[in-house]
């Protein structure tokens, strides 16, 4: 008879069994209007070229260019909302902050990570926006850090299986009703892919098995990055979406996170940010932001020239 596996949370349960959790209504309305102010702000400059850190339409992964296409077809990303020298009132720059650091945001992703996992353990990460382009775009069946074409072998090796703790935890927070962007596969986090799968075109509308995950303003998605997922991005739909990453220690000292994040080219300035509006929150707020950063910056220092995860 198998043992079943018990879990501290039901959100562990649900993101080691499935693969994502969703929670719901995460925001208050007051926190949504400002955060959707801060987010369309950012959204008008890195259309008008006017912010170079963006994701552009027919690149599904980075490196990026700094400019939007000539063609027309827009950006669906914004990235680095934590940088310094964001082109925004200080107030929404502190929105930015104040949500990343937030404790309804690290108190989940300190359920979802290693049993007993605190402050001390928790690593900056990624902080950036996901938006409607100008041209419809869609990417391709993926696992966020091993490739397509590895083996069978080769992602059973790489996936974590679900009895196995996860040091690192990835949440999509939807600012707009009627978010269906992210499709993936439930459970394919850890197991190779089918036959089936492996023989589906890239962009196959109707994966077997695929769920649309159905996001409303202020709900949001945690998921495991190597979950076998999509996202499907319509010209005539609205979307503003934060999208961000928080890690564990044990991850950044082991250097399994290290290209998935210093792929993006966070290092650069993160040893600028100010927190200092965090201090109102009580000086162990900012700490504990300051902390984090430290943790990122190190793991900087200890892995160089990571290269990128994928191609495309």
């Amino acid at each position: 008879m198998t043992q079943k596996t018990s879990y501290p949370s039901p959100l562990l349960r649900e993101l080691q069994e499935n693969g994502f959790t969703v929670i719901r209504s995460l925001l208050t309305p007051s926190e949504l209007t400002t955060l959707r102010s801060a987010a369309d702000s950012l959204t008008a400059l890195a259309r008008a070229g006017s912010w170079p850190y963006i994701r552009t339409v027919g690149k599904q992964f980075p490196p990026w260019p700094s400019t939007p296409p000539a063609d027309g077809s827009g950006i669906w990303g914004v990235q680095h909302l934590l940088h310094p020298d964001l082109p925004l009132p200080q107030a929404s720059k502190d929105a930015f902050l104040k949500l990343y650091f937030s404790p309804s945001i690290l108190s989940i992703a300190k359920q979802l990570l290693p049993e007993g996992t605190t402050d001390d353990d928790l690593v900056m990460e990624l902080f950036n926006m996901l938006v409607r382009p100008d041209k419809d775009f869609a990417l391709s069946w993926h696992r966020d850090d091993i490739p397509a074409t590895a083996s069978a072998e080769e992602e059973r090796q790489r996936l974590v299986p679900a009895t196995k703790p996860r040091y690192h935890t990835q949440w999509n927070l939807s600012l707009v009703d009627n978010d269906t962007s992210l499709v993936l596969v439930p459970k394919s986090h850890t197991r190779p892919r089918t036959d089936e799968e492996r023989a589906a075109d890239p962009f196959e509308p109707d994966m077997p098995g695929q769920l649309v995950v159905e996001l409303n303003a202020g709900d949001v998605a945690f998921y495991d990055n190597n979950i076998l997922h999509r996202g499907v991005y319509s010209s005539q739909k609205e979307r503003t979406t934060l999208h961000g990453s928080v890690g564990h220690v044990a991850g950044a000292a082991s250097g399994k996170r290290a290209r998935n994040v210093l792929q993006h080219g966070v290092g650069e300035w993160v040893e600028r940010c100010d927190f200092s509006a965090l201090g109102e929150r009580g000086e162990e707020a900012r700490e504990r932001a300051e902390g984090m950063r430290e943790r990122l910056v190190r793991m900087g220092r200890e892995n160089k020239d990571v290269g990128f995860s994928l191609d495309g």
